[in-house]
C-alpha cells in the first residue's frame, strides 16, 4: 500500500471516529455545486488557468478542472472561490 493511500485511509477513519468531515482534518478542498450553474470551493490554493470553457484550480494535492460554457469568476478570497456559468464537467487530476 503506498504512502498517500495509507494517509487517505487514516484520515478517513479518524474523520469517521470523531464524526468530522474529512476535509476539515486533512485540508482537502471542499467543493459544492449548485445545479449546473455555480461552483463554490473552499481551501483552494489559486487558479492555474482560466478561460470561459475551462478553469484549473489548485486544490493542493490535486487539480480541479471545471469545464463548461461561459465560465466566469464571481469572486475569490484566499480560501474561497465562486464560479458561474454552465458547468458541464469536473475532473480531479492527481
Amino acid at each position: 500500500m503506498d504512502k498517500n493511500r495509507l494517509e487517505r485511509e487514516l484520515i478517513s477513519r479518524a474523520a469517521d471516529v470523531f464524526d468530522l468531515p474529512a476535509d476539515v482534518i486533512s485540508s482537502l478542498p471542499h467543493i459544492e455545486l449548485i445545479g449546473d450553474c455555480q461552483l463554490l470551493m473552499n481551501s483552494h490554493q489559486g487558479i492555474l488557468s482560466y478561460s470561459t470553457e475551462t478553469v484549473d484550480i489548485n486544490g493542493g494535492k490535486l487539480v480541479i478542472r471545471v469545464r463548461g460554457e461561459g465560465l466566469e469568476l464571481m469572486g475569490m478570497t484566499g480560501c474561497e472561490l465562486r464560479l458561474r456559468g454552465r458547468i458541464t464537467g469536473l475532473e480531479l487530476i492527481h
